[in-house]
Parts: C-alpha cells; structure tokens; sequence
C-alpha cells in the first residue's frame, strides 16, 4: 500500500513538473513576442519604449512561482536577443534581466506566503517601488554608459535626449528622476493592472491542466 502510495505521489511530482516546464515555455514565448510591441512615450526619449512582455513573467510568476518568473524573463530576453542581436556586447540584456526580475520575484515572493488578491496587490507594488528604485541605479550606472559606448556617444548626448523631451532634466540624477523613474513606475501600474485583469481567468486553466 506505502508502495502504491509512493509511486502515485511521484508520478503526480513528474507531472506537475512537465506541466510547469510547459507552461513556463508559453509564457516565455509569449512575453518573447510581446517585447517586440513597443510604444513611445512623451516623457521618455525615444530609446525607451513600452512594451507589455511583463505581463506573461508576472501572470507565470503568480502561478508557477518566482524561481518560474525568473527562467520566463531569462527565456524571453535569450529569444530578443538571438532574433534581434545585441548592441552592447549583453550588458543591456543583462541589465534588463535584472531590471525585470526586480518586479516579478518581489510580487512573486508576496503572493507566495498568502495567495490572496490582496496580497497580489501588495507585491505588485512592492515590484514596482523596486523596479522603479533597480531600474534608475542601473540605468545610470549599466545601461547609459553602456550604450554611450556601444554608440559611441558622449555620456551628455544622451541626457540631451532627455533634455529634449523635459527642459529640468540637466544631468544624469535628473535624468533618473524625470525620465527613468516615471516610466517604470508607469510600466509597473500598467502591467499590475493587465495582470490583475488577467490572472484568474489563466490560473483556472492553468489548474485545470
């Protein structure tokens, strides 16, 4: 009988398993395609664009949990980066890597201790203040000087281009400040939103698998 017992409990463990190696493939995939939807935003120079691929991560995160949410943002920037190359030699994807983590595994880590709707809420915004306080250390010390190499441009091209689009930006702090900041804080509410919209409904079929 404890034989009986044990094998059917690893059978359910090996299936549980493939079920999440597949489901982690989907959103991987899906996110992958959703980061090649970008939308400018007014506050923002060009180089910084929208795009809606956090969404799978964080929904795959909720679901399969944050080491999960972790290997779909790793998937879904390895795909970005074979289709389209890289221009900094991998330091943007690195960096951006990082960047998305800061959201899903904070939020993934909340949900975790209590799957309620409210703590969901919570981790959203936990994931936004830390991506939003990741994205401007990294952004000012990673990624600028990165593409300023890759570019070849000088460090005050680029914050010309913020100064462009808002006449108080006058250096890299204020660039972080009014560019950087605001445009995660906003990617963070957006993608929170669509996941919230969304969750339930794939948690079901997920479950329901």
């Amino acid at each position: 009988m404890s034989s009986n017992t044990n094998a059917v409990r690893t059978q359910q463990g090996a299936g549980a398993r493939t079920r999440n190696i597949a489901f982690t493939g989907m959103f991987a995939a899906i996110a992958a395609v959703l980061m090649f939807l970008e939308f400018p935003l007014p506050f923002a120079p060009s180089f910084y664009e929208l795009d809606f691929s956090e969404v799978p991560v964080l929904i795959g995160t909720f679901a399969l949990g944050p080491v999960s949410g972790m290997v779909i943002e790793l998937i879904k920037i390895l795909v970005k980066t074979v289709i389209k190359g890289t221009h900094t030699a991998g330091v943007g994807e690195i960096a951006n890597f990082v960047i998305g983590c800061s959201l899903c595994v904070p939020a993934g880590l909340i949900y975790k201790m209590r799957k309620t709707r409210k703590s969901a809420v919570i981790g959203m915004i936990a994931g936004t203040l830390t991506m939003t306080v990741v994205g401007c250390l990294v952004n000012v010390f990673v990624l600028l000087p990165a593409y300023a190499a890759a570019f070849q441009m000088p460090m005050d091209a680029l914050v010309a281009m913020g100064t462009a689009v808002n006449s108080s930006v006058t250096g890299l702090a204020s660039f972080a400040l009014l560019c950087v900041a605001p445009f995660n804080l906003l990617k963070g509410a957006v993608v929170s939103v669509l996941t919230l919209l969304l969750y339930k409904r794939i948690s079901r079929l997920i479950k329901g698998v």
